[in-house]
């Protein structure tokens, strides 16, 4: 739809499929998560865009007579350019793009450990409204295993960053990412940091490995005293009942609705959280219900 010249491939999140996808770096700076292949082909090494050529982007959407009132910024890694630099090409789609309500960008927590949260809220004021943080988890032995670079606290600091500048926050965490051995601590404690930060977006997917799940294996093998295995959709249920459980959200919109997932969850959380309970323990005694996501219909 949008007339750039993108180095592929470019990815974003699904609510984000009206918006100008604005590349503003490629590839990822840590790209060293081991369930991720976003970013591992050799045209997706990590650089910055260079400011000029980003102008000249703009203007072309500009010119083109294309309306659009969102803008992501993409690709993986866009908040891990530093304050000034955002706050120019934030400024640069202010001056060539009025009409843009939002501006949003997926966010490493570790990328807002050099930017204060006045200075989070000057991007706020210039546009920037909205964080995509993949948490994963809030279990910290799973994120050494995964190779995540961060830990609970950092995710925990990041979000509450957000929420004092006054963006709003969107977190992902990753069903199935510690295998059966550590489903239950793994849903658990990302309850708790999910309870710590009451973001305003919460959703969940099915870790998958399309192009295989053998280097997510042998790095878990490795640093685990259990070899790694995909749960079963038995288990799969189960792992999200705990989670649902452990919940404690005030007023978080949730979904689960990801081609991943067998069952569609979405609510409001907390006022839905029996409701959506009563789906998922109504899925556990019913795995072949015609309303859930059979094999050929799942997908990344």
């Amino acid at each position: 739809m949008y007339p750039l010249n993108y180095i592929e491939p470019v990815f974003r999140p699904p609510s984000e499929w009206k918006s100008l996808i604005l590349q503003v770096t490629n590839g990822c700076s840590w790209n060293k998560c081991t369930f991720c292949d976003m970013y591992t082909s050799e045209d997706k090494k990590f650089k910055p865009k260079k400011v000029d050529v980003i102008e000249q982007e703009i203007l072309k959407i500009a010119n083109s007579g294309i309306s659009t009132r969102r803008v992501f910024l993409a690709d993986g890694d866009a908040m891990m350019l530093p304050f000034n630099r955002l706050k120019e090409i934030l400024e640069l789609i202010k001056l060539h793009l009025p009409q843009v309500s939002r501006v949003s960008s997926y966010c490493l927590p570790r990328n807002l450990g050099n930017k204060t949260v006045e200075q989070l809220a000057e991007l706020n004021s210039l546009g920037l409204k909205l964080m995509y943080i993949g948490c994963e988890s809030g279990d910290d032995e799973v994120l050494a295993l995964i190779e995540k670079g961060e830990t609970y606290q950092s995710s925990l600091i990041a979000l509450n960053k957000i929420k004092q500048a006054g963006m709003k926050s969107s977190v992902m965490i990753l069903n199935g990412l510690g295998g059966p051995e550590l489903s239950r601590q793994h849903a658990i404690n990302s309850a708790k940091l999910m309870n710590e930060a009451q973001p305003n977006y919460l959703s969940t997917l099915v870790v998958s490995f399309p192009l295989g799940e053998q280097r997510f294996a042998e790095k878990f093998s490795q640093e685990s005293l259990q070899p790694f295995r995909q749960l079963t959709q038995h288990e799969l249920f189960t792992e999200m009942e705990v989670l649902l459980s452990e919940l404690e959200l005030e007023r978080t919109i949730f979904r689960s609705d990801h081609a991943s997932n067998y069952l569609v969850l979405k609510g409001v959380l907390g006022n839905d959280k029996e409701a959506l309970l009563g789906q998922v323990r109504q899925a556990l005694q019913q795995p072949n219900d015609a309303n859930l996501r059979q094999e050929w219909q799942r997908g990344l």
